[in-house]
Order: structure tokens, then C-alpha cells, then sequence
């Protein structure tokens, strides 16, 4: 192909097998679309996307295989994202471990920009994306591409695309269960199994050898 890419199928269905596996994304995505409605959680997809654009430049311009040549580079990316995804446990459990508010107590709106903006580095500090783009890329790039750099930059906005529409699906298919007015506790469950999935997906992230 002029773009230098070939078997987009395989890639296509390579890149709906990751999407759809449970991960910090997927977590990431569900739970603010509980927390907040659709809008919510398309803030939280866009922001996850936005790192994905982030680690699709990296690969595309090299500087993903820093981390996988460089045992210094993977631990410190690798460690302070683990420390992220703490923060973001540590702001669910708070969420889930507050009193119930007074029926008449008017909550504050949530802040969009906050929500992308937590999605964005969820996905940005993660090495294992990185690495991830690094591999899975170059399969699908002919060896004599024109443009090596134009190739990984037309699969990773494939992949971005293809990522969106799925995590769109899937806040069509979660957001109504917010209408049904589940009880309070139900809530706080929510809240608290999502700070206990993002502690273990930090300590799994930690534990992550390059």
C-alpha cells in the first residue's frame, strides 16, 4: 500500500481484542460513566485517547524504545505511574467511603476537564502502552516503507479511532444503568471495587518487569 501498512483486518481485529480485554481504560471508563453520565464518561475517553496520541508519537518518532533499551526509564515511567493510578484509587475509596448526602444536599458538577485529564495520564504513564504501540506496530508496517514514521502514525490513528468507538459502545451501554436509581450503597460499592481494581492495577504495574 502507498501508506506502507499492510493486513489492516489482522490489525483491526488485534486492535478490538485489546480494546476490548478488562483493563485501567476500560475501568477507568466505566466507572466515571457511572459516576457522571455519558458525558463523563466521554470526557474519560477522550482523555485516555489524548495518551494514546502521546504514545503513538513516541513510537512513531522513537522515543518508545527508550523504555524498552532502558531499565532506568521503565522503572521511573513504570513507578510513577503506578503511583498515579494510587492517587486515582485513593480518590474512589474517599468517594465511596463518605456519608451519603441529605436528599435535599445539592452536590457540585463534576469537573469534565478533570476527568479527561485523569483518563489522559492513566494511559500516558503506563509503559506497557508504550511498549505495546512499539511491538504491535511495526508488524503491520511493509519493510519497504516509503515513510517508516508516516506508517506508525497511520496505524496509531487507526488505533485511536478504532479505541474510541469502542469505548463510545460501551458508555451507550453502561449509562443507563446510572438512570436506574440504585441505592446509595450500591454507589459506594461501586466506588470502593473500582479504588480495590486500581490498587491491584497498580501493584501489577509496579511489579512489571521491563
Amino acid at each position: 500500500m502507498p501508506l506502507g501498512v499492510h493486513d489492516l483486518g489482522l490489525f483491526a481485529a488485534t486492535v478490538f481484542v485489546l480494546n476490548a480485554t478488562p483493563g485501567v481504560d476500560m475501568a477507568y471508563t466505566v466507572a466515571s460513566t457511572l459516576r457522571g453520565g455519558w458525558r463523563q464518561g466521554l470526557a474519560a475517553a477522550l482523555g485516555i485517547m489524548a495518551g494514546c496520541v502521546l504514545h503513538t508519537l513516541a513510537a512513531a518518532f522513537g522515543l518508545a524504545a527508550l523504555l524498552a533499551t532502558s531499565a532506568e526509564a521503565f522503572t521511573l515511567v513504570k513507578l510513577v505511574g503506578a503511583a498515579y493510578l494510587l492517587y486515582v484509587a485513593w480518590g474512589m475509596a474517599r468517594a465511596g467511603l463518605r456519608p451519603p448526602p441529605a436528599a435535599a444536599e445539592v452536590t457540585a458538577p463534576l469537573s469534565l476537564w478533570r476527568t479527561a485529564r485523569q483518563g489522559f495520564f492513566t494511559n500516558a504513564l503506563n509503559p506497557k502502552v508504550a511498549l505495546f504501540f512499539l511491538a504491535l506496530l511495526p508488524q503491520f508496517i511493509d519493510a519497504a516503507a516509503p515513510s517508516k514514521t508516516l506508517a506508525f502514525l497511520v496505524l496509531g490513528a487507526w488505533f485511536i479511532a478504532q479505541g474510541l468507538l469502542f469505548l463510545l459502545a460501551l458508555i451507550a451501554l453502561v449509562a443507563p444503568l446510572r438512570r436506574s436509581q440504585p441505592r446509595p450503597w450500591v454507589g459506594r460499592s461501586l466506588h470502593l471495587g473500582g479504588a480495590g481494581l486500581f490498587t491491584l492495577l497498580a501493584a501489577k504495574l509496579a511489579l512489571t518487569k521491563p
